[in-house]
């Protein structure tokens, strides 16, 4: 069993920074691949970020690429999301999850409770 927390969320003006933080407890986070979600009003879900459980492989959605970087510290249980040049369509309830390296949601099995980020124009 795995549970997450998020944070690091908060209101930003374009092309301003902000680091998420995911903390896992359970013993096992180092055999998880870890994901980001993002969820804004009325649209899907959709994926964000992905790392590999040693962080040697990690993938991005073309929306993001180049502006957040995905990092993971196995020893604190921490997956950290780096999102620079932020632009008002990044504004979403951004979720970390725990499961297969994918970018698929169904391929997570455990997930945290979101934490909202806003960019203002």
């Amino acid at each position: 069993q795995v549970q997450l927390v998020e944070s690091g969320g908060g209101l930003v003006q374009a092309g301003g920074s902000l680091r998420l933080s995911c903390v896992a407890s359970g013993r096992t986070f180092s055999s998880y691949a870890m994901g980001w979600f993002r969820q804004a009003p009325g649209k899907e879900r959709e994926f964000v970020a992905a790392i590999s459980w040693s962080g040697g492989s990690t993938s991005y959605a073309a929306s993001v690429k180049g502006r957040f970087t995905i990092s993971r510290d196995n020893a604190k249980s921490t997956v950290y999301l780096q999102m620079n040049s932020l632009k008002p369509e990044d504004t979403a309830v951004y979720y970390c999850a725990a499961g297969a390296y994918s970018y698929i949601s169904s391929q997570y099995d455990y997930w945290g409770q979101g934490t909202q980020v806003t960019v203002s124009s």
